[in-house]
């Protein structure tokens, strides 16, 4: 039988009840500099289960604090954020949804304020030292911040707040992680020749520049349950020159490699390692090439997701039925309509939704209960 989007789907011991998840979205919406849940949390989380995606996905959450992005960011670095974050991963289950977390460090991109204040290097007490794999800043216009390359104990501590990440989270209730090694943040920064100019065990070949990447997903894979499943973001491309870039060759091989560490499902999008990249198109689905190329050349069983302007039910629906890929990753559209499952369902005529019973009343064609 053909899946479809709202096929569900079975990874480890968690099932999704349809293939359609919320990408995670920075809301820089985190007071006093202390990266804790707020209110915003949880009603923008939650109205998106509410809206009827089978996995809800945080924000870009920080391992440590000079991993923010920026002062607004979530964090998981400590037990006082799993509490705060735990009643909304309860609130996304109560609904039928799947609560999931995106565990990331910001590397050479962090330390700057928030897209609507400028997106501005920060100095001084407003900001914070910058990690990088190599001391390359990011290319801001005007004087970049100082990037200092990391230390090998740099490196173990990094794989560490990510081992601790995963737990917090695991404590606070959420049932799928996902590492980010995509959008120039810290871990793409080491799979990319273009950040990446070191000479130890960490840079200049595939197997070095990736180490890192697949020792966080084997070291989260050891805390995680083997009943839930793990995920990893990818950019298969730089979208820059390939000789001196990371393409999605490479992105297939380590597809792979993730495989074997454990990773259960290949987030697929692309670019942020330069304000250079120069994008193919930005038109519908103009990622999901990416994906389908990974899913038909791994050789380890893996699903895949993709993203990237997926924003019309039945251009989601088919990109499951002809098996590009596993799973519709859906991000800005659910910034612009937070019911997006439940109108897709709608508009596909599909009948096998449950709704919750408060918005039963519109959606007529899914649901005749009357009140």
């Amino acid at each position: 039988m053909t899946n479809d989007l709202f096929t569900p789907l079975k990874l480890r011991e968690t099932r999704l009840r349809n293939r359609v998840m919320v990408s995670p979205m920075c809301q820089y919406s985190c007071e006093n500099r202390d990266g804790i849940a707020t209110d915003w949390h949880l009603v923008h989380l939650g109205s998106r289960a509410v809206g009827g995606a089978g996995i809800v996905m945080t924000e870009a959450t920080a391992v440590a604090p000079r991993g923010r992005i920026s002062p607004q960011d979530l964090g998981i670095w400590d037990t006082e954020h799993a509490e705060a974050l735990a009643p909304t991963a309860s609130f996304i289950r109560e609904q039928g949804s799947c609560p999931a977390i995106q565990l990331a460090h910001a590397g050479r991109k962090a330390s700057k304020s928030r897209p609507w204040d400028g997106s501005k290097p920060l100095r001084g007490d407003e900001g914070w030292e910058v990690l990088a794999p190599s001391s390359i800043p990011w290319p801001y216009d005007g004087d970049a911040p100082p990037t200092r390359s990391m230390t090998q104990d740099d490196i173990d501590r990094v794989i560490d707040s990510f081992v601790a990440a995963a737990e917090n989270a695991l404590a606070a209730g959420f049932e799928i992680c996902e590492i980010h090694a995509a959008h120039g943040y810290l871990l793409h920064e080491f799979l990319s020749p273009v950040t990446n100019q070191r000479t130890d065990d960490y840079g200049g070949s595939f197997e070095n520049r990736s180490r890192i990447v697949r020792e966080v997903t084997a070291a989260v894979r050891s805390v995680w349950p083997d009943d839930r499943p793990l995920f990893v973001r990818i950019s298969a491309t730089d979208w820059l020159p390939e000789r001196d870039a990371w393409t999605v060759d490479q992105s297939v091989r380590l597809a792979d490699h993730l495989a074997a560490s454990g990773a259960d499902l290949i987030d697929v999008s692309g670019g942020g390692i330069h304000p250079d990249q120069q994008l193919p198109s930005t038109g519908p689905g103009y990622q999901i090439p990416y994906a389908e190329q990974i899913s038909e050349e791994t050789t380890e069983d893996v699903a895949v997701g993709a993203v990237g302007a997926i924003t019309e039910p039945a251009h989601a629906d088919a990109l499951i039925r002809t098996g590009q890929a596993d799973l519709a990753i859906v991000g800005r559209e659910h910034l612009r309509d937070p019911s997006f499952t439940n109108n897709a369902a709608s508009k596909l005529g599909v009948d096998r939704v449950e709704l919750p019973p408060q918005y039963r009343r519109a959606y007529p064609e899914i649901n005749t209960q009357t009140e």
